[in-house]
This record gives structure tokens, C-alpha cells and sequence, in this order.
């Protein structure tokens, strides 16, 4: 698919797209968990619960940021970060449509969390993820995240990552 392009751009984490990405995301995540440890996809009612629970308001401004990326503008994934505290974000939420898995979205995604990481003042970012997420796991190594001990006390966290920001280099000029 010559000429198809990624943009990727902040969305209020309550727009009608944030929302649908939300779905999409917690749905794969849950079934995939459901599916390994009890071998059947996510309760409906309790999806509606979870989804309707987890609104991502620690997303929004000031504190935080929702990006959104669009394939050919198609909304196509996400990710989210925010403060935990004056030199730490959290990346959260990457989340990449299967459609359009393989295509780099995820790699850039992350790039940009990064970016407004850095722009909400932060020297490092921090993520957990599952066992199960095996591709998320590989991202985030080939993307230069270390791994550590446990940075949080999640129910579903297995596996702690963490990534020293470095400040955007500038261009030193001779005039």
C-alpha cells in the first residue's frame, strides 16, 4: 500500500475516537487474558465495567497527554502517558488496530509518548506490561527500555520497563 502515512496528533481522552481505541485495546487485552488463564473471552458486563471505569481522565492535560496515531487517517491506535511525578511519566495504553500491525505505527507511537513525555517535563518514562504481551515486550527492548524490578503493585503487571529521556539535541551552529 504505496502512499498509506501515519500521523499521529493529542486527542482529548473523552473524544468519541479516544473511546473507540479504548474499547478496541481493553478488549484485546482482556480476552487475551481470559483466554490464556480461563479459557473463555471477557465477561460482557464486565467489559462495559471495566471500560466505562477506566475513562483515562489521567490523560488529559496538565498532566498527561493521549495521542492518537491515524493510518491514511483511519484512527488506528494510541498511546497515553502521564506524571507520576516531577521527573517521571508513564507510558500507557500503546495500542496498535490489527489491521494495521506491522506497518511501524507502534514504534512511532511510542516515539511521541516519548516526546510529550519530555515536553510534560520528564527526564525518564516508565511502563509495565504482561507475560502474555509478548510483542509489547519486544518493542520496548528494541525501542531501548531496560528492564526492572517492579515499579508499581498491578494485579496484571509481570514485567517493569524503564527509559532515561535525553533532551532533544540541538544544533550547535558556527554564526
Amino acid at each position: 500500500m504505496a502512499g498509506m502515512t501515519w500521523t499521529i496528533a493529542p486527542e482529548p481522552y473523552d473524544s468519541p475516537v479516544a473511546a473507540a481505541l479504548w474499547r478496541a485495546y481493553y478488549t484485546e487485552v482482556s480476552d487475551r487474558w481470559y483466554l490464556l488463564h480461563e479459557g473463555r473471552r471477557t465477561d460482557p458486563g464486565e467489559l462495559e465495567r471495566q471500560v466505562a471505569a477506566s475513562t483515562g481522565s489521567e490523560l488529559a492535560p496538565p498532566g498527561g497527554r493521549l495521542l492518537v496515531a491515524r493510518y491514511d487517517g483511519t484512527p488506528a491506535g494510541s498511546a497515553g502517558v502521564r506524571l507520576l511525578d516531577a521527573d517521571t511519566a508513564e507510558l500507557t495504553r500503546v495500542f496498535v488496530t490489527e489491521e494495521t500491525r506491522g506497518r511501524g505505527g507502534a514504534a512511532l507511537l511510542v516515539a511521541a509518548a516519548e516526546e510529550a513525555a519530555r515536553a510534560l517535563g520528564a527526564r525518564r518514562i516508565v511502563l509495565d506490561t504482561r507475560s502474555d504481551l509478548v510483542e509489547a515486550r519486544a518493542l520496548y527492548a528494541r525501542l531501548g527500555y531496560a528492564e526492572t524490578p517492579p515499579h508499581n503493585d498491578d494485579r496484571y503487571a509481570e514485567h517493569w520497563f524503564r527509559k532515561e529521556l535525553v533532551a532533544a539535541q540541538s544544533v550547535n551552529r558556527p554564526w
